[in-house]
């Protein structure tokens, strides 16, 4: 998504939809319930309606029509942000605000003619706003915490240009030989530093065929629910990749084994391997479980009850 394609709440026609659900409240007035009771007020639309109005705004753009379709929508925002507060702990007027912006954008670039909901589409735009603005204030406290990342926090992309001036290929193993450090930490600052931005072009991530607009179908899993899943399980994989460091072979034999492992071996089988009973294993494993927890909630606690599994591995 170019930026030039990106709406703001005061960009033409949308400037009475921008969301702003704490200004002009009484004080002595719970904002959020005068929030909910407003957008209440706005029926649903029917299928019919629907399909009426997304056809008009994609014909015309008339603004009186897309303020109808976001009105409409409103309450889809609400209760994705419940869904995310309840991980993520951040103020829910501030999450249904960058719902609502996501909204407004499904609504400029929706094409009925692709024969998906508004709500399934809108739904991917909602979500992709509220996790870029979570991530984003989460990293605004994380980036910078030893003096490397923060030389490489100010410096990156300066040497970056330099490099690409000089002709040479700004690589990671490039420019951790310029900073004297791993490629590791230049990866990982990279990382932190790109603009997460929802493109229905780009692939799901590595190995994935499928573009997140081939996902966008009614009678599959809702696509930005893949997006987060995959986000949550990218910033899992490498916090584990981290944590190895810190695990004894029969520690890393339960996590590569059991607990990550599509076909999980059973307590008795690893107890075989170490010659240990079955009980002794489940021991080890409630303990690295404990490792795990711990360490996600040390270094990132929004992110750590939303990526820990539930549930527990075939005890046998």
């Amino acid at each position: 998504m170019n930026e030039e394609q990106r709406i703001t709440p005061q960009d033409e026609g949308f400037t009475a939809i921008a969301p702003a659900p704490r200004a002009h409240l009484p004080a002595t007035q719970d904002p959020l319930q005068l929030y909910l009771r407003e957008i209440r007020k706005t029926p649903l639309l029917t299928p019919e309606q629907e399909q009426d109005l997304t056809a008009r705004y994609r014909e015309t753009a008339d603004p009186e029509i897309a303020y109808r379709l976001v009105t409409a929508n409103l309450r889809l925002v609400v209760k994705i942000a419940l869904e995310y507060q309840r991980h993520w702990t951040f103020n829910l007027m501030d999450l249904i605000q960058e719902g609502n912006l996501g909204l407004m954008q499904a609504v400029k670039n929706y094409d009925p003619l692709r024969g998906v909901k508004l709500s399934y589409y809108a739904s991917y735009w909602i979500k992709a706003y509220m996790i870029k603005y979570v991530m984003d204030n989460w990293r605004l406290v994380k980036i910078g915490t030893t003096q490397m990342q923060r030389k490489l926090f100010f410096n990156l992309q300066k040497e970056k240009n330099r490099l690409e001036k000089l002709g040479f290929t700004p690589g990671p193993a490039r420019l951790a030989a310029a900073f004297d450090t791993t490629e590791e930490n230049v990866i990982e600052m990279e990382q932190r530093l790109g603009d997460w931005e929802p493109s229905l072009d780009q692939p799901i991530g590595d190995g994935w065929k499928e573009t997140r607009g081939d996902l966008l179908s009614a009678d599959r899993q809702l696509f930005d629910t893949t997006i987060a899943d995959h986000e949550l399980q990218r910033i899992f994989s490498q916090k584990l990749r981290e944590i190895r460091s810190r695990l004894d072979d029969k520690e890393t034999e339960l996590l590569e084994k059991r607990l990550l492992s599509e076909t999980p071996l059973t307590l008795q089988e690893i107890g075989d391997k170490y010659n240990i009973t079955k009980e002794r294993v489940r021991q080890i494993e409630n303990r690295l479980k404990k490792k795990i927890r711990d360490y996600m909630e040390q270094t990132m606690p929004e992110f750590a009850q939303a990526m820990l599994p539930s549930g527990s591995r075939d005890d046998r």
